[in-house]
């Protein structure tokens, strides 16, 4: 049992915190906030809540994407590096104060603090040429992958910048829904389902340099 009764998170997003391993704080323990869960669930219409919690539990569906056909299929290959070019090495899950956690890798910058998100980097420095670069490689590699995602969100991508390069890693929002995750088995869909991803991702990062007029809503429709 860790405990985190001490602990600060690092951050939160609405169903989750992040936290420092206090043990090893090159390790992110991500935990459920249940009192947003149990809200989100109540919001739910009586179809959707027949179905259970489990659908909206955060920490669930990561566990169930990290087992997704193309991130087995790498492993089995003997591939690892290629997973974890552009994921943070996840680590199952594990019991603290707080309840179930998911564990993966922090990704620090040079300052040995967490890795500044996409968003924030955008905000500081525009969609700027080593940037633009590193979203082009993010894309390849789901593309070249296979690996499946939900909508591509900047501050669900962090940026680590070495002397070389900057690259993008994907911290939440892997894995894809229930319908699409059984379609990905038919190649054609499931690049189209990638593609489809990637094309909203630019529009994202459009929208977020943008003046904002139009709701994120309006202009995420292709």
């Amino acid at each position: 049992m860790i405990d985190l009764s001490r602990a600060t998170p690092f951050a939160s997003g609405a169903n989750r915190h992040c936290f420092r391993h206090p043990d090893n704080p090159r390790l992110c323990l991500k935990v459920l906030r249940p009192e947003n869960i149990e809200a989100r669930f109540q919001r739910q219409p009586l179809a959707k809540k027949l179905l259970g919690k489990k659908r909206i539990d955060d920490n669930a569906q990561e566990l169930k994407a990290h087992h997704q056909s193309a991130i087995r299929q790498l492993l089995a290959q003997g591939q690892a590096e290629t997973v974890w070019q552009h994921l943070p090495r996840f680590h199952g899950a594990v019991q603290t104060s707080l309840g179930s956690a998911n564990v993966s890798e922090l990704l620090l910058d040079d300052h040995d603090q967490p890795a500044e998100t996409l968003e924030h980097y955008l905000q500081r420095q525009g969609f700027d040429q080593p940037i633009q670069e590193a979203v082009g490689r993010f894309c390849d590699w789901l593309l070249d992958t296979g690996i499946l995602t939900r909508n591509l969100l900047p501050h669900n991508l962090v940026v680590v910048e070495s002397e070389r390069r900057a690259e993008l890693y994907l911290v939440d929002g892997l894995g894809a829904p229930a319908i699409p995750d059984k379609l990905s088995a038919i190649p054609a869909w499931r690049r189209r389902y990638i593609s489809r991803r990637i094309q909203r991702f630019y529009l994202r990062i459009e929208w977020e340099l943008s003046n904002r007029q139009q709701s994120w809503e309006h202009s995420q429709k292709l």
